[in-house]
């Protein structure tokens, strides 16, 4: 397969892994040779209640016999979307009460800073530096990592970045501003968690000058990190979220919340003021139902925590400098970009995935399934110590 992957598929990096995948199941992806492989990836974060989930299966498998693709987002009133939504908006602070289905987080980032634009009459966006919100233009323009958007310039205008956690940058956030986005935990940057209230402090500080404020959960929500989002860890709440990744148990989707009124201003002066034609699609929409049931009902989001505290207790060698990161978002941190390359390949051939991050190269990614066992956790831990001891004694 991996001669025709490579000739007829479109790249992304320069060297692929190439796994060629056979099925998968669980914890578990198996390659065509009939190796299996503990998957302490998790899709980057997207397959949150594990590969083949029954009851994500079950619902795409229903919804598939009754009706797939018949309307453009927004038209007809379709049961999964409309009972997804609702459910959503019931586990929400009670402002942020209606949702845009869309097709990626990428595509509901470009949603949310049109929203930021349109309630305010502003132009001004604020991200991070060293933030990731998705690859397509807007999200690109706010994208805090220079070297990866260069190429790429002009993107779109009046943006400006702040630190992460760095107080004294809030006096950027002015009357000017329409919106500022950030990441309730930095991802692509190395799984910096916000400190010293500085979730909060942006959010007055949005209060302040009557910006809106973005929060990004692509990566942390839907019960990484303990809770259901990642900002109600750090008392703040936004005017916008951000969704997606595991929000769909493994299929393709995304979504922007906001409060009505503010929602509302889509749809008129001018019409159509953001469309999609498979936003909301119902067979994804089941999915993302089963997904956001099995986490709210199965006490996934509390075991997340007590699987940290096991991550944390193995996970001690020489080589591992730290663990930074929430619950099952978590990142182990080597002296250097070598170490952890040879770690994340080596653990490969072993039969264990790991991952990189997009701007630090010293992490070594650590996202499973939610639904990942303590057994299965304390095999892939076991499997990185033994690499790590084989790494330090050849140096």
């Amino acid at each position: 397969m991996n001669p025709d992957f490579l000739r007829y598929q479109a790249q992304t990096s320069p060297y692929p892994l190439g796994m060629e995948v056979s099925h998968a199941a669980g914890s578990y992806i198996y390659d065509t040779n009939g190796k299996r492989y503990l998957d302490f990836v998790a899709g980057v974060s997207a397959v949150s209640v594990g590969h083949g989930n029954a009851r994500v299966n079950d619902a795409i498998k229903k919804q598939l016999d009754l009706y797939s693709h018949v309307m453009v987002y927004g038209e007809y009133a379709q049961g999964p979307a409309v009972d997804y939504c609702k459910l959503l908006v019931q586990h929400l602070p009670e402002y942020l009460n209606k949702v845009y289905l869309v097709n990626s987080g990428t595509e509901a980032t470009e949603g949310a800073l049109k929203l930021a634009r349109r309630a305010t009459g502003r132009s001004q966006l604020i991200s991070c530096y060293n933030a990731y919100h998705g690859n397509t233009m807007g999200s690109m323009s706010v994208m805090g990592f220079e070297e990866r958007k260069q190429v790429f310039r002009p993107l779109i205008p009046d943006v400006d970045f702040i630190t992460f956690n760095n107080e004294s940058d809030l006096e950027k956030i002015t009357a000017k501003t329409a919106g500022v986005i950030l990441e309730s935990i930095q991802g692509g940057a190395g799984f910096i968690e916000p400190k010293d209230g500085f979730l909060r402090k942006v959010r007055e500080r949005c209060n302040q000058v009557g910006a809106m404020l973005i929060i990004d959960e692509i990566q942390p929500g839907f019960g990484r990190t303990g809770k259901l989002f990642g900002f109600e860890n750090y008392d703040a709440v936004p005017d916008i979220v951000i969704m997606g990744k595991g929000m769909g148990g493994g299929m393709p989707v995304g979504a922007f919340v906001a409060s009505g009124d503010k929602m509302d201003l889509l749809s008129h002066d001018p019409k159509l003021g953001h469309i999609t034609t498979f936003g909301g699609h119902p067979v994804i929409a089941a999915a993302c139902l089963a997904t956001l049931q099995e986490v709210l009902e199965t006490g996934l989001m509390q075991q997340a925590l007590e699987k940290e505290k096991l991550f944390r207790s193995l996970l001690v060698h020489s080589l591992v400098t730290e663990i930074r990161g929430k619950g099952l978002m978590l990142a182990a941190m080597t002296a250097s970009p070598e170490i952890t390359n040879e770690v994340i390949l080596r653990c490969q051939d072993k039969g264990l995935i790991l991952f990189w991050l997009l701007f630090e190269g010293c992490a070594i990614r650590i996202t499973p399934p939610l639904t990942i066992s303590e057994g299965e956790i304390r095999e892939g831990c076991k499997i990185i110590l033994e690499t790590m001891d084989e790494i330090a004694a050849g140096r």
